[in-house]
C-alpha cells in the first residue's frame, strides 16, 4: 500500500472538552482511514502510486476526482492532527509571533481572521494558515478536501496551521455551532509544530 493511516499521536479524549472524545475516534479511525484506503485504491498499479501525497497535491489538476477529494483528505487530516495537542493553546513565540504580527498586526487579528474564514467557508472545507512563496503568512480557505498545496487552489502556499470545518469534525460536540467549534480550537493548537512547519 503506498499510502497509510498516521497513528494519532495523543489519546482520543486528550483534546476534552474542546474536542471530544467520540468525534476524535470516529474522525481518525473511520474519515480518515476511508480517505487513506480510497486513494490507495486509487493510484493502485498506477505512475502517482509511488509519489509523495506532497507531489501528488502539487499537480493535482492532472488526477481524477477520487484522487483529489482522497488525497487531499489524507494531507489535510495528517496535518490536522500534529497541529493539535493536549494541555496545548497559548500564543506563538519568537519567529513565529514576529511574522504573524507582521502579517497581521496582532495574534489576536490573525486569530479573529482565522475564525471569520472558517465560519464563512460554505459547505464543508479547511481554514488554513500558510506561508507564502515570499515566505509571508496569510490565511485562506479551501472547499472539500482541497488545500493551498494544490495547483487548483485560489490562494496558494504550504499550510502550517489547519482546521478541519465539515460537520464530521465538530457536529456531536457543537452541532451547527461552527464558531464555537473554532474559538474551542486555539485551546488545543500545538504552537511548537506549528512554528516547526513554518521555519520549513
Amino acid at each position: 500500500m503506498a499510502f497509510t493511516l498516521p497513528a494519532l499521536p495523543y489519546a482520543f479524549n486528550a483534546l476534552e472538552p474542546h474536542i471530544d472524545a467520540r468525534t476524535m475516534e470516529i474522525h481518525h479511525g473511520k474519515h480518515h482511514n476511508a480517505y487513506v484506503t480510497n486513494l490507495n485504491n486509487a493510484v493502485a498499479g498506477k505512475p502517482e502510486e509511488s509519489l509523495s501525497i506532497e507531489e501528488i497535491c502539487a499537480t493535482i489538476s492532472k488526477y481524477p476526482a477520487a484522487v483529489r477529494n482522497n488525497g487531499g483528505g489524507h494531507y489535510n487530516h495528517s496535518l490536522f492532527w500534529t497541529v493539535m495537542a493536549p494541555n496545548a493553546g497559548g500564543t506563538p513565540t519568537d519567529a513565529l509571533a514576529d511574522a504573524i504580527n507582521a502579517a497581521f498586526g496582532s495574534f489576536d487579528e490573525m486569530k479573529t481572521k482565522f475564525n471569520t474564514a472558517a465560519a464563512t467557508r460554505f459547505g464543508s472545507g479547511w481554514a488554513w494558515l500558510i506561508k507564502d512563496a515570499s515566505g509571508k503568512l496569510a490565511i485562506t480557505s479551501t472547499p472539500n478536501q482541497d488545500n493551498p498545496l494544490m495547483d487548483v487552489a485560489e490562494v496558494k502556499g504550504t499550510p502550517i496551521l489547519g482546521l478541519d470545518v465539515w460537520e464530521h469534525a465538530y457536529y456531536l460536540n457543537y452541532q451547527n455551532r461552527r464558531p464555537d467549534y473554532a474559538n474551542a480550537f486555539w485551546n488545543v493548537v500545538n504552537w511548537s509544530e506549528v512554528a516547526s512547519r513554518f521555519a520549513k
